[in-house]
């Protein structure tokens, strides 16, 4: 049970602290109750068992988990919009979605019990990440479908904190909100945050120098130089946060104020790594494709949901005493990941490159095109100052030598006037593929 310690620290010691064999004994039992329920409930689990030629049953230790099909999001997309529930649908109180620009959105369904378990796991994240009972939170996640600001504002509210509602948008006035409110935590995507310390600095408004002290942010990948800006320019300590809606949304695992991982809660959730290529399981410690399963869920169980991240599990001991498995900081997905001319990029590597470098703002766009045969890749960022037209032709070209220096890769580089790239409202769109298949 979570509860307070004498020092206001939220976390729930017996289990944040369980020995490991203790762990993995709950962790059997619940994966047990989940496989059968799912087996039961859901007919697109018992085809995919059947076909896979196990059951429920066959499931004597963790290990066995390795037996059963992994699940994909089309599965989520193939069954629209509640085949994949599993339970009634007037037991579903809460429905949340994706965008569905690339086909069918994928939908989420939440019990109450999965509500209530979804707030005290963001709770304790944002706990481990130094936010504490009576903080101003303010929450620049969006709200509506996306589960980043309910799920946040939910989860502020269990820690009994006071949550501002902000969502995105109207960057001007978060700006004033923060100040006049006296926020100590701010919530949002990376990328929007520095939009925000941007719009401050526009504004001759120091949030450095505010009462700011935490950021907590996710929902997209970032590099550790994108942190170095954010705590500088906002005077912060920035921590970052793992969730996927299909999961359960924000608060699957969260790093704590030591920042040497996110710790993951694995009372309710079973981490893999895979070979992204053969799918067979990596060992521990070695990086490969994040694969969940859900342990708790009882609106929509994920058996072995490849989550397309590209990560590693951490054993060894954090300073802060939690004893659950941690993972590195996402910094990539399979399906992110750019092969030009045989060198494989993920967009974080060209940010890491972008953010600190003299004289360019970091903001960027990468677009992928195609050269004949070869795939081109095009960086557009901008100038940190109004550059006249030689100086930013001449960055340009610092740049683009840099990137190939660093990460291998040849590119053209277009060098624009502060302001001219869009900026993000939430969720970045880093990428442009304008690539049509061969043949």
């Amino acid at each position: 049970m979570t509860a307070l310690t004498a020092d206001g620290y939220l976390y729930a010691p017996e289990i944040e602290r369980m020995p490991s064999a203790a762990l993995r004994t709950l962790q059997l039992e619940r994966l047990k109750a989940v496989l059968a329920h799912a087996y039961a409930n859901v007919p697109h689990y018992r085809a995919r068992f059947d076909a896979a030629g196990v059951r429920p049953d066959d499931l004597g230790r963790l290990e066995d988990l390795a037996r059963f099909p992994f699940i994909v999001k089309s599965d989520l997309r193939d069954n629209y919009p509640f085949g994949l529930f599993a339970v009634p649908r007037d037991k579903v109180v809460r429905i949340h979605a994706s965008s569905g620009t690339t086909g069918k959105p994928t939908v989420v369904g939440y019990t109450e019990g999965d509500l209530d378990v979804w707030a005290n796991l963001m709770a304790r994240s944002l706990a481990a990440t130094g936010v504490r009972p009576g903080d101003v939170v303010h929450n620049a996640y969006g709200y509506g479908l996306f589960t980043g600001g309910l799920g946040f504002h939910y989860g502020a509210e269990r820690l009994k904190c006071s949550v501002v509602p902000m969502s995105g948008g109207n960057t001007e006035k978060q700006v004033g909100l923060i100040t006049d409110f006296g926020a100590r935590v701010l919530a949002a995507t990376p990328s929007y945050a520095l939009n925000i310390a941007e719009m401050a600095e526009t504004m001759g408004v120091d949030l450095a120098g505010s009462g700011l002290k935490i950021g907590v942010f996710g929902a997209e990948p970032w590099s550790e130089t994108m942190r170095a800006e954010l705590d500088h320019r906002l005077g912060i300590r920035a921590c970052d946060t793992y969730g996927l809606s299909e999961i359960m949304g924000p608060g699957v695992a969260a790093e704590c104020e030591h920042r040497c991982g996110l710790h993951v809660w694995e009372d309710h959730f079973l981490f893999e790594v895979v070979d992204p290529e053969t799918l067979q399981p990596r060992p521990r410690g070695e990086t490969g494709e994040l694969v969940i399963t859900t342990l708790t869920k009882q609106a929509l169980p994920m058996v072995r949901y490849r989550t397309r991240d590209i990560t590693r599990l951490i054993d060894e001991p954090c300073a802060c005493g939690r004893t659950h498995v941690r993972i590195q900081r996402i910094t990539g997905r399979n399906d992110d990941m750019m092969i030009i001319r045989g060198v494989n990029v993920y967009p974080s590597q060209i940010e890491a490159v972008l953010v600190g470098f003299p004289g360019v703002a970091p903001h960027y766009l990468l677009t992928l095109s195609r050269q004949g045969a070869l795939d081109h890749l095009t960086v557009e960022t901008e100038a940190a100052a109004s550059e006249d037209e030689g100086a930013r032709i001449h960055l340009a070209h610092q740049l683009r030598h840099h990137i190939k220096s660093i990460i291998g890769v040849s590119c053209e580089v277009i060098m624009r006037l502060p302001g001219e790239l869009p900026r993000s409202m939430g969720k970045a769109i880093r990428v442009r593929d304008l690539r049509k298949p061969v043949g």
